[in-house]
This record gives structure tokens, C-alpha cells and sequence, in this order.
């Protein structure tokens, strides 16, 4: 009998041990904690040109450029701190619909948009305040004008991965970098649309270090590594995606990188 207890207590250790893993990986790893199904309230505005992108520049507070262009499309919209996050809600990807038993113009179709930039909206615990493409998008065809001139209206939303296929990520590195100075930002992340996490390695007379060393978000959608000693390319980036998917851009940065300038990657999230 003693011998069976023993055996008992390791298989329930062990056991435990194996739920607890799952536990662990679930937690890290898993779309279940990021897209719903489930569609909730929110307001919604729009601003900028009525089939612009939302600011005149085209950009934003997540300081991504051209978002009148592929992959966005100016399909884009301000989110308020529920949405935005501080800069970690950058780059996420929604659906919206407007009700058409609310407002006759709409069609009830859902659209995709991006979050791009930030909004005060503090009426609401959900505030989009989209661009005039997308807001127009939410109409009956040919009632786009119409639906803009109900200004702000109710809709619904919820979280869905971003598509952008045949796109690669870009690494954008912000003018004023200098060699103790790095802010980049990744540019067209597919899926879950924001990072989590970003480590450089940096190289030593052409080799790499092999160490990867942390960044941290420094605005928006830009991460910002400061160091005592010159960050010498060519430079890698890993990258870690909201539901702990990983991946590595080998060398993605040039000997010679200049601030002002995107440098694109072979990998992309899927």
C-alpha cells in the first residue's frame, strides 16, 4: 500500500505540473484573450477630409506615415485610452457596424479599421473617432455623405486579426536616431497588429553579438533603444506579437542605417 501512495502523490505532482504548463502557455500564447466574437457598444466620430485618412499628414499619434496607402487603405481610426493603451493598441484591427433601425443610412455591414492614432473621447467607455473613409464605409452604398452628417452615432465593435497579405513588416527608424540613439518603429504587423515585447542585437565589426538586448515603447508605436556604446549594424530585431508569437529579423538593418529611413524584413506574423 505504501508503495501505491507513492506512486499516487508523483502521478498527481506530475499531473499538476503538466496543468500548470498548459496553464502558462495558454496565457502567453493564446487569440482566445485578444479576438471576440462578441460584438459590444461604443460612439463613434469622424474627422479629417470626408475620404481622407483622419489628419491632414496622414499619420498620428501611433506615428505610422502614409495611412492613405496600402495596406490601410485610410481605413483608420482614433481610439480613446480603452483602445489606444498608451501606444500598445497601435496598429490593432477592428470591426465596426452602425445599426440601420438607428440610423436609416447605415448598411450593417461590418468594416475593418486600424487604430492609428488617440482620442479624448471620455463620454463613452468605447470612442472611435475614425476617419472619414471608414466612418463613410459603415453607409448603405451611395449614402456615405449622409451617414457623416449624423455626426456622432452609436455602433458596434470587436477585436479582429489584421489581414494584410503580401505585406512584410517594416522597421522605420525615426530621424534624429544616431548611433546611441534608436527609435524605430515596426510598420504593416499582421494579425495582432501590436508588440508586445522588442529586443535588438546588435553587431561587432560586422559580427553579431549573439545577446539580445530589451527596448522599451517610447510613443506611440515606436520602440527606443538608448546605449553607451554606438549600436553598430548590421542590427536584428525579435519581436514579440500580443499573443507571444515570436519571430527574428536577421540583420533587417544595414551597416551604415540612417535615421529617415524603413528598412523591410523578410517575416510577418500569421
Amino acid at each position: 500500500m505504501a508503495g501505491v501512495t507513492a506512486n499516487a502523490v508523483a502521478l498527481v505532482a506530475l499531473l499538476s505540473m503538466l496543468v500548470t504548463s498548459v496553464q502558462s502557455y495558454g496565457s502567453s500564447y493564446s487569440s482566445k484573450s485578444i479576438y471576440s466574437s462578441t460584438w459590444l457598444p461604443a460612439k463613434a466620430t469622424w474627422y479629417g477630409k470626408p475620404t481622407g485618412a483622419g489628419p491632414s499628414n496622414n499619420g498620428g499619434a501611433c506615428n505610422y506615415k502614409n495611412n492613405h496607402l496600402a495596406p490601410f487603405n485610410s481605413m483608420t481610426s482614433c481610439g480613446n485610452m480603452n483602445i489606444f493603451k498608451d501606444g500598445a493598441g497601435c496598429g490593432t484591427c477592428y470591426q465596426v457596424r452602425c445599426d440601420k433601425n438607428c440610423h436609416p443610412e447605415c448598411s450593417n455591414v461590418a468594416q475593418t479599421i486600424v487604430i492609428t492614432d488617440i482620442n479624448d473621447g471620455r463620454w463613452a467607455k468605447y470612442y472611435f473617432d475614425m476617419s472619414g473613409t471608414s466612418f463613410g464605409s459603415m453607409a448603405k452604398p451611395g449614402r456615405n455623405a449622409a451617414l457623416r452628417k449624423a455626426g456622432k452615432i452609436s455602433i458596434m465593435f470587436r477585436r479582429v486579426p489584421c489581414n494584410w497579405p503580401g505585406v512584410k513588416i517594416t522597421f522605420y527608424i525615426l530621424r534624429g536616431a544616431n548611433p546611441y540613439y534608436l527609435p524605430v518603429m515596426p510598420e504593416n504587423v499582421n494579425r495582432d497588429g501590436a508588440l508586445v515585447k522588442m529586443e535588438i542585437m546588435r553587431s561587432d565589426n560586422g559580427v553579431p553579438t549573439k545577446v539580445w538586448e530589451s527596448m522599451y515603447r517610447s510613443v506611440g508605436a515606436v520602440w527606443r533603444r538608448d546605449s553607451g556604446n554606438p549600436l553598430k549594424g548590421p542590427l536584428s530585431f525579435r519581436v514579440t506579437s500580443e499573443s507571444g508569437q515570436q519571430l527574428i529579423a536577421t540583420n533587417v538593418i544595414p551597416e551604415g542605417w540612417k535615421g529617415g529611413c524603413g528598412y523591410t524584413s523578410r517575416i510577418q506574423f500569421t
